[in-house]
């Protein structure tokens, strides 16, 4: 039996607020509740109050005020040695760290973040660190170190009934299937998710559930009206929570299933709208992803091949700067269905006809 959706990094005096509640709202009552803290001179209340504000501003897209409130919370708590609060500051910041795509200081932020919420009896803590830590790995595309402890994570969250941890751990399972192949469990998966969280009134966690059967159903059935339908209902919800990173992916998946559709035009269009989101926010992982999209759907309208062979070119040094195994693959992937070689192919040919 799962309870209803928590929001543990919410913390202190924010305890009683919504997982639903919009960010925009957890912002002002954690900047409100932070400068009452410093005020009272309680660096543990500060610690906790400033996590919220580190949250609010990473899922907000405001990546600098994140990174300089993780951090001062981080401070606050080592100065009241919290060590619970401490690991939920480094969770903060590895996450974030992963956001930006400096994939190598979010493993060490993540490991740490474990490390301390181990020592510092914060099963929690530790918990979302290690889900921290697996997410990455995924990402990252190193699908054999982590898929057992994905599965490790959700056997421990459906045994402590945390409907939401729950549901993070079925969306990443899933995606693990859908990126090898394994359309069916990974719908299925993703349909276990949507239905969790519905019931524990987690609405951001089913916005991602409904965005990832999407995506299945597009691929395996080839029914986009019916994948669009359910991106639709998916941003409603990243509108009405100001969720901005998950709206820009909501969006990047609206283009793929356009794209999929032979509907080149209106993905070019989502795709920009996608990428200036991503830009935005500093996210350059879903920013190469959609610029993917973008040079495909441009080369489908007839763009000429060398700009194209050039494009995929500075992707692919990009994915490699960032350690995205499995979106090389898809960059890869990209030169046979365009009918284009890599630039460089290009010119170590005319320099052996030389």
């Amino acid at each position: 039996m799962h309870s209803k959706a928590l929001a543990p990094e919410y913390q202190g005096a924010l305890t009683k607020m919504s997982v639903n509640a919009s960010l925009t709202d957890v912002l002002a009552e954690g900047e409100s509740h932070l400068r009452a803290a410093q005020l009272a001179g309680s660096q543990q209340e500060v610690a906790r109050a400033g996590l919220a504000v580190a949250e609010a501003h990473r899922r907000l897209g405001h990546v600098q005020d994140a990174d300089r409130a993780w951090k001062a919370s981080y401070r606050a708590a080592r100065s009241a040695e919290d060590t619970g609060a401490m690991a939920w500051a480094l969770w903060s910041g590895g996450t974030l760290a992963r956001q930006r795509g400096a994939l190598r200081l979010a493993f060490r932020l993540l490991g740490l973040a474990a490390d301390l919420g181990k020592k510092g009896g914060d099963v929690v803590a530790r918990g979302y660190s290690l889900a921290g830590l697996a997410e990455t790995g995924r990402i990252q595309g190193d699908y054999r170190t982590v898929a057992a402890l994905h599965e490790q994570l959700l056997a421990e969250a459906r045994a402590r009934g945390e409907a939401r941890h729950t549901v993070w751990a079925l969306e990443g399972i899933a995606q693990i299937h859908r990126n090898t192949g394994s359309f069916d469990t990974a719908l299925e998966m993703f349909e276990e998710a949507a239905q969790l969280a519905g019931n524990a009134d987690d609405r951001r966690g089913r916005a991602w559930a409904l965005r990832g059967m999407a995506d299945i159903i597009s691929v395996r059935d080839n029914d986009p009206e019916r994948a669009l339908a359910l991106l639709a209902e998916a941003e409603l919800t990243c509108r009405e929570m100001n969720l901005s990173s998950a709206l820009a992916y909501n969006h990047k998946m609206r283009a793929n299933v356009l794209y999929r559709a032979g509907r080149y035009e209106e993905a070019r269009e989502v795709y920009e709208e996608a990428l200036g989101e991503f830009r935005a926010m500093t996210e350059p992982r879903g920013e190469a992803l959609a610029r993917l999209g973008l040079v495909k759907s441009l080369a489908r309208l007839g763009r000429d091949r060398t700009q194209t062979a050039a494009e995929l070119d500075g992707l692919r040094v990009t994915l490699d700067r960032i350690g995205l195994l499995n979106a090389r693959d898809m960059v890869d992937k990209a030169y046979a269905e365009l009918g284009v070689s890599p630039a460089g192919d290009a010119v170590a040919g005319e320099a052996g006809r030389r």
